[in-house]
Formats: structure tokens, sequence, C-alpha cells
């Protein structure tokens, strides 16, 4: 298989380029050579932003293209336009967020969407611009060879949001650590190696249309992802048990400043951890144990200087150590 990777150094599209490269493919990536790409590769520079900037794409012919993409959707548009008659597949990184909100527990992807438009050159907000993504690849390609990979929660090596890094590395100072209840709360998430290998079976399959992909609801809980960390780090850490009511009273926001958690019985947690993902099992997801998801993430962190990369244009998650201190009441 011939796979063209745009991006193919950061998080999700690295490990697709990994997989691919472990399956024995022969992969190309185009990006602006900031960052060096797995050995292995075919490496293109090109800016997707600037005039010309997919020039390096002039020539080529490949069997499935992976475009994780997250700002204006003209970028997709673009590249997605130039490939069309030389690519086979188009593969679209999405989001559970182009549903509209607030979409109910169990959503399949029937579910409304947020309006999007697919040559839109400025950054709008992100699920509206992931949805023109959507729309880019489906315009150009058109719906029987485009896949649109609905994600939710992505944890595993290379993470570069900050979320599974900020527990471990809160965890790994030890002492007492507010942990945000119940313990029992079902997760939603997917390994980003178990996300690879499904997109590259999607394009082996011929599959299409779009797909919600994340582990099933309840493959891990609050609980068990926390202990995971603890055991990882061999931190001489406390987890503390705490109620929704006194977190969110507290005036601690979910996701952000307490990352993958969000309170039961909410809006925010039917969104995250409560899609309904049988299409996706059922075209080949299978997803690791959350034991080695922490334990390959704990074991990169500490090979990079503990220090996880940050994305641009995210903003920085985790609790401040006063107010978890004032919580805790020490």
């Amino acid at each position: 298989m011939r796979l063209l990777v745009l991006g193919g150094t950061e998080f999700a599209g690295r490990a697709v380029v990994e997989a691919a490269l472990g399956r024995g493919w022969e992969v190309t990536v185009l990006n602006r050579g900031r960052r060096r790409p797995p050995p292995g590769v075919r490496a293109l520079r090109g800016n997707r932003t600037a005039p010309g900037g997919l020039a390096a794409l002039a020539g080529g012919e490949w069997d499935a293209v992976v475009d994780t993409w997250s700002a204006a959707p003209r970028a997709v548009h673009e590249a997605a336009r130039l490939l069309t008659g030389r690519a086979g597949r188009y593969v679209y990184v999405s989001s559970c967020s182009v549903y509209a909100w607030a979409p109910p527990a169990g959503y399949t992807e029937d579910a409304p969407l947020v309006e999007g438009t697919a040559a839109d050159a400025g950054t709008t907000e992100y699920p509206r611009d992931k949805r023109g993504g959507e729309l880019a690849a489906l315009d150009t390609f058109g719906a029987d060879r485009s896949v649109l990979v609905r994600a939710g929660l992505i944890l595993g090596p290379y993470e570069n949001v900050g979320r599974l890094p900020w527990w471990l590395t809160r965890i790994a100072r030890g002492g007492p650590v507010l942990a945000p209840g119940p313990r029992d709360l079902p997760l939603q998430y997917v390994d980003v190696r178990d996300l690879a290998e499904w997109i590259l079976g999607a394009v082996t399959q011929g599959l299409s249309g779009p797909c919600n992909l994340m582990g099933p609801q309840g493959h891990a809980t609050m609980g068990g992802l926390l202990e995971a960390c603890v055991d990882v780090t061999g931190a001489a850490a406390e987890l503390r048990w705490t109620t929704p009511e006194a977190v969110l009273d507290a005036g601690v926001e979910p996701w952000t400043q307490l990352p993958v958690w969000v309170p039961p019985g909410s809006d925010l947690h039917d969104a995250l951890h409560a899609a309904d993902v049988s299409r996706a099992v059922a075209t080949g997801l299978r997803c690791r144990p959350v034991t080695e998801t922490v334990a390959d993430t704990w074991s990169w962190l500490r090979g990079i200087g503990s220090t996880a990369p940050q994305r641009p244009g995210r903003p920085a998650v985790g609790l401040d150590p006063a107010v978890e201190a004032r919580l805790l009441g020490l």
C-alpha cells in the first residue's frame, strides 16, 4: 500500500505513519520540516497555508491519504482537490465535536451536525472547522471514497494536548492527589495507536463514511486510569476521591482543569464519554488495556525529559496546586 500522510510527525499523524511502516507500507509525508518524521518515510516539504505550499505533491499516486488538519477547512479542500485523481481514498481525522450540542448519550453517526463550509479560509471555531474539513473531503472525493474519523478523547504516546501527561506528572510528584469521582465513572477514549490501526484497516477494507472512533464506554474508568498512573510512576501518591459536587462547587472546570474528567449525568459526559461506537468495533477497532496506554505514555514522557510537547493554539490543562490544596484541606 502507498500512503500519504499530511503532517505525520505529531501525535495521531505520527502514530499512523509508524503503524503503516510496521505493516511494510510505502509512506510519504508532507509537512513544513520542523520535526523529523520516523525513519523509512519519503519526506516532502510544504506549507498548506502558503501560496504554492502543495507544490511538492504535484506528482505521485497513493492508495490513500490521511489528513489530521484542525484549522481553516480550505487547507483540506485544496489538498483533496489536488489529490482527487491520484489517490484512492481520503481519510480525514475529524472529531465527535461536529455533532450539534448536546448529543444525547448513545448518539450514533446519524446524530445532527453543526454547520460548516468546505472552503472557509479563516479559522472559526473547532467544531465548525472540523465539519468544514469533512465537507471538503466529501466535496472532492465523494461519499464513497471518504472516511470521516470522528475521534473523541485520544490518549497515548506523543500526546501534544497534555491531558494524560498532566495526570502522570502530577501523580509522580506524590502526596495527596485530588481524584475527581466517582471512582467507577466510565470513560471513553482511544489509544492513538489503536486509532491508527483502525484507520489502516479502513483503508484496506475500502470503508467509507463517518465513524465514531473511541473505545466502548466503560473500557476504562476514572479509577482505573488514575490508579494505573500511580502504579507506573511508582510514586508515593494518595488518591483522595472527591465527589463531583465538591469539585464543581469549588469552581473547578471539568475537562480542562481536571483533564479527562467530566461529571456524570452531564451533557459533557454524554457527549465525550457516551457515544455509540458499534460501527467502529464492528469494522475492526481493538482497544488495548488502559494500563498499557498509561505505561507507554509514561515511558515516552520520561524519554523526552518529562515535559510533554504542547500543540500551538491549545490552552494549557491542569489544576493549580493551590486550588488542589485548598480543596483537599491542606
